[in-house]
């Protein structure tokens, strides 16, 4: 049987004794040199900030859908400086700062602006064993934001743009043969002054506009492989046909190689199929167990590369879900949002996914799962993913938990009005945004929480909209397009969303498309002790007490049932928590209070309103 990912993620069947694996790898001794580190006096901590030293920070396996028994964590402290833009490598280094947490962040221990002015440089050491010796070592980066240049022992290995997905480098050539090895990042990141894919930072926050991140936010790590290796994995769910859908894309070649792939449904095999390498493979899934909010089964995968006697060349472990998303009409005939070819009304909060001791990191995955855990706490079965993207592990818990996804586009360039036409990028700026959106949908694709791909938000950096919307469909036909949330509606993809503060509201009923209202409510309560400045907070609509905001709450999804029975397909209610100086959430920035009742709220939600 495969192994875990790690301890904590307990991912189904899967287990690795990450003990062995720690001590193949050394630090060097200067991150043993803990105890000066702490974390920055924030405004604002979260619960989970205490549990975080350089000897424990996100600690998990950081893929967990293409899962290898070998790997270490690179995560902890890294020598840091800040210095002018186009600056050499600097002679001194400016203190530590905790990895993975951004600069700005409490939780780096910095918590410094920097600006496009300036970059960001990140040094440490490492010590290989000697059983890597004979392997490839692939240096990983779950994300840095934004353009960053990596060097290892002096040498320049390679450079990567782009905030928010993870990118690789097969480090083997410029390393030593034994002792200890050096790694050097420089990060630059334009922030709001650049036309890259920036979400929601900006160098001055203000009301919806929050603080910049910069450099290192997701887990950096290492791993070997051999000569050929799984590169990446596609897989595609198919419930109608009983059959699940596999691509593997394999680095290196060899004569006589073969693919070997096996399902397991709670720890016992159900099917497996071997074929060629780079081909896609098909299991039969015979009266599949469907995943839903409701039932969130995931079936386990192993998939290996074999020679001709059966020597495992490489090994990987993942999971799906059994589960389809489409357009389909109501007895009705109104077109509406179908899973696995049954009608569910979809919603849930938008989820910005900021947190005031880590701003774009969360302290801990324990963190990154309460978030999940109060979603579906408080009756609703959907997440709108609002102009960021998480780290991988966000997804598994919505995958393991079952929470649907509305995944967002991160926004950058120019933005426009309701009645505006596309704005006009320039051909770095669109080459940009299309190979980012295009690395978000082939890294995310196999989760099956992930529902709805959303490229535009209210017009920001809204550009070829029928382009962009074909380039989705042709890299994934299996998930439905919005063709942006909120105002400048194209006519295209598979919903008409509008948005409505408070609202709630609808737009009018289409033949082809479902009727979904991508934002409403905005409710606000700033809750003493819990906000991130004492006064002067923002909020759609603000008010007193848990008691009248309980009230009007009710009242607003009273008004949406009425909508519901007139067509509506889905709702996005902003939002799950309080960012910076908005206070719209349903929880506070810290998480350390829900607002309303929890019980009442799912009763609310759920349509009970006695």
């Amino acid at each position: 049987m495969g192994k875990n990912v790690n301890n904590s993620i307990q991912c189904r069947s899967f287990k690795i004794s990450l003990g062995i694996v720690c001590m193949m790898v050394c630090l060097s001794n200067y991150t043993i040199a803990k105890s000066n580190w702490q974390a920055a006096k924030g405004p604002l901590m979260t619960r989970w900030a205490g549990e975080v030293t350089p000897e424990k920070v996100h600690s998990e396996y950081p893929r967990p859908q293409m899962v290898r028994e070998e790997w270490f964590n690179l995560n902890g402290l890294w020598d840091y400086a800040i210095r002018p833009k186009g600056e050499n490598f600097p002679e001194r280094y400016d203190g530590q700062i905790l990895v993975p947490f951004p600069v700005e962040s409490a939780l780096s221990g910095v918590m410094k602006p920097v600006g496009e002015d300036k970059s960001v440089w990140y040094r440490r050491t490492f010590e290989l064993a000697q059983n890597w010796s004979s392997q490839r070592i692939l240096l990983h980066f779950g994300a840095v934001d934004w353009e960053t240049s990596v060097w290892i022992n002096g040498q320049e290995i390679g450079r990567h743009r782009g905030g928010y997905d993870a990118f690789s480098f097969d480090i083997t050539s410029a390393l030593k043969s034994n002792g200890m090895q050096e790694i050097i990042l420089c990060v630059w990141d334009p922030v709001d002054s650049g036309t890259q894919p920036r979400g929601k930072q900006v160098k001055k926050p203000e009301g919806i506009w929050y603080t910049s991140v910069t450099g290192i936010w997701q887990t950096v790590w290492i791993e070997p492989v051999n000569k050929v290796y799984v590169k990446s994995l596609k897989i595609i769910p198919d419930i109608d046909r009983e059959e699940v859908r596999i691509s593997v894309l394999c680095q290196g070649g060899e004569n006589d190689l073969h693919l070997k792939a096996e399902v397991f449904a709670e720890q016992s095999s159900i099917g497996f199929i071997k074929g060629e390498i780079n081909k896609q493979l098909s299991i039969p899934i015979k009266n599949p167990n469907l995943w839903s909010p409701a039932s969130p089964f995931l079936y386990d995968i192993r998939i290996s590369i074999q020679d001709s006697e059966g020597k495992i060349k490489d090994e990987v472990q993942s999971y799906f879900g059994m589960r389809k998303i489409a357009l389909g009409k109501d007895e009705a005939g109104v077109q509406k949002l179908f899973l696995n070819n049954e009608e569910l009304f979809q919603f849930g909060p938008l989820d910005q996914g900021w947190w005031p001791d880590g701003l774009y990191t969360a302290a801990t995955d324990e963190a990154l799962r309460y978030d999940i855990e109060v979603t579906k706490q408080l009756g609703f079965n959907m997440a709108r993913k609002h102009v960021k993207i998480e780290p991988a592990r966000w997804y598994y818990w919505c995958d393991k938990l079952g929470l649907l996804v509305w995944q967002d586009m991160p926004s950058g360039d120019a933005y426009i009005g309701h009645d505006d036409p596309d704005i006009q990028r320039s051909p770095d700026s669109a080459e940009q945004f299309k190979l980012e959106l295009r690395r978000l949908i082939e890294y995310y694709g196999n989760h099956p929480c992930i529902v709805m791909w959303v490229p535009y938000n209210e017009g920001w950096g809204q550009y070829d909209t029928p382009g962009i919307v074909k380039l989705i469909k042709d890299l994934d036909a299996t998930r439905l397009v919005n063709n942006v949330s909120g105002w400048a509606d194209r006519g295209l993809g598979d919903v008409h969303d509008i948005h409505s503060y408070p609202g709630p509201d609808m737009p009018a009923l289409e033949n082809d498309r479902a009727a979904v209202l991508g934002e409403f409510g905005g409710l606000g309560l700033p809750v003493r002790g819990h906000t991130w400045q004492e006064e002067k907070n923002w909020g759609y609509r603000s008010f007193d007490d848990a008691v009248a905001l309980t009230a009007a709450y009710k009242n607003l999804i009273n008004e949406l049932y009425k909508l519901i029975d007139k067509g509506l397909a889905a709702a996005v209610y902003t939002q799950t928590s309080d960012v910076e100086i908005e206070v719209n959430g349903l929880m506070t920035y810290d998480r350390a209070v829900i607002k309303m009742d929890p019980e009442e709220v799912a009763r609310i939600n759920g349509g009970v309103m006695e």
